[in-house]
């Protein structure tokens, strides 16, 4: 239990931002300029990194998809997809209405201010140009994913998967281990600028928001769901409370698919169909970590005054919800795997990026919970459709081959 402890990186996270801000209030500024260098090379490597991961996880999904099962995996993920992108839309709404008076008078200081204005400025910087950019990487990966499908290269493929399982490596033993020490880092600085406790007042009302919205949106999957199924919504979610309660516990929808799967069961889901959807939905259906992302996005972008159009925040958002497809398998997986499109579409600086990932962890096990339960809506409606068919008609490779993996969200 201990050692489980020690190895979350929940706690190390909130030990760093503890920490961070309990330092800025003896640190000599040039210690804590050792950290704001840091700082900046962890960003311009998370420049360089990104559209490499983005690469090699989009692309073995997309062939992964196409390899899969027939019509019923492309209808099964174009539900996830869209209930996906519906929640997105919805934190954006909410963001709209709400963030005028819930933000009012909040301002953010982001990024490193000059040293004659009091602030701190690294020793040096390395410059990390990326082998390509963002949407290049996003292109390419649809480009190759797509075709893979249609001619079957099962040598590409194996390649790409091993390609796949390397990225992930440098992810797990050296981008997470080192989150907390950037988080560290950026409320260091925070807390040395006098700009911690506005900062920190902000994001606590927008953790709270996004804690609601989760639930929120999981209420109206299942107010859809019920029209559509013909069921009573409210007992339907009822028989998930297992589920939502041990994705909370665990913060792992791949730990929790045995509780799903029995909860959506209890749902009179057929078993084909829950055992094709709910195992396939814990790959691709991130309707919860979609609102958390958002809602802090744009707690971002109004705080910081920034100059983001509606488009760019569409564009954001349908392309945020092909990249929780691909997100890594890791605690903080679906904030990775959004960083590049947080610095490419919106802008955002290495500070902004390090308040998003540490805003995110903090509360991630409810995004995971609301994933989780969304799948058993997800399943409620393909079983309305494809009751007995699933096992008849659908796997047209002996075996379901979602995703390359299932992730921790």
């Amino acid at each position: 239990m201990r050692s489980k402890l020690l190895r979350s990186l929940l706690l190390w996270v909130v030990v760093a931002i503890i920490l961070g801000y309990l330092c800025s209030m003896f640190f000599p500024d040039w210690l804590a300029r050792v950290f704001v260098t840091f700082n900046g090379l962890f960003s311009n490597f998370l420049g360089f990194f990104v559209p490499v991961l983005i690469f090699a996880l989009i692309t073995p999904a997309i062939a992964g998809l196409g390899r899969g099962a027939g019509k019923w995996l492309g209808i099964t993920a174009g539900i996830a997809y869209g209930s996906t992108i519906i929640s997105g839309l919805i934190a954006w709404g909410t963001a709209v209405a709400l963030y005028p008076s819930l933000l009012d008078g909040r301002s953010l200081v982001t990024g490193v201010v000059d040293p004659s204005e009091g602030g701190l400025a690294p020793y040096f910087a390395v410059e990390m140009p990326p082998p390509f950019e963002v949407m290049s990487a996003l292109l390419l990966a649809f480009v190759v994913g797509l075709a893979m499908t249609a001619v079957k290269s099962n040598n590409l493929y194996n390649v790409l998967e091993e390609l796949n399982n390397v990225v992930l490596k440098v992810v797990t033993t050296f981008v997470i281990p080192l989150l907390p020490v950037f988080i560290f880092g950026t409320f260091l600085n925070l807390g040395m600028n006098e700009n911690f406790g506005d900062t920190m007042a902000a994001m606590g009302v927008v953790l709270v928001l996004s804690i609601v919205m989760t639930i929120v949106i999981v209420l109206l999957q299942y107010l859809v769901a019920g029209v559509i199924a013909g069921v009573n919504p409210f007992t339907a979610l009822k028989n998930m409370l297992p589920a939502y309660f041990t994705a909370l516990g665990t913060s792992s929808s791949a730990a929790t698919i045995p509780v799903t799967l029995g909860s959506t069961l209890k749902n009179k889901v057929d078993e084909d169909v829950a055992g094709f959807v709910v195992p396939l939905c814990a790959t691709i259906h991130l309707s919860g970590s979609m609102m958390k992302i958002t809602l802090y996005a744009l707690s971002i972008v109004y705080m910081a005054n920034m100059d983001v159009t509606g488009g760019q925040i569409l564009g954001f958002i349908l392309l945020l919800g092909i990249m929780m497809i691909a997100a890594p398998g890791v605690p903080g997986g679906a904030i990775m795997a959004a960083v590049g499109l947080l610095q490419a579409n919106l802008g955002f600086d290495e500070s902004m990026i390090s308040l998003m990932i540490a805003s995110y962890i903090v509360v991630d096990s409810f995004g995971t919970a609301a994933n989780v339960t969304g799948d058993g809506a997800i399943a409620l409606i393909v079983n309305k459709f494809a009751a007995g068919r699933i096992k008849g008609d659908s796997l047209n490779d002996d075996s379901v081959e979602p995703s390359h993996t299932v992730r921790f969200t």
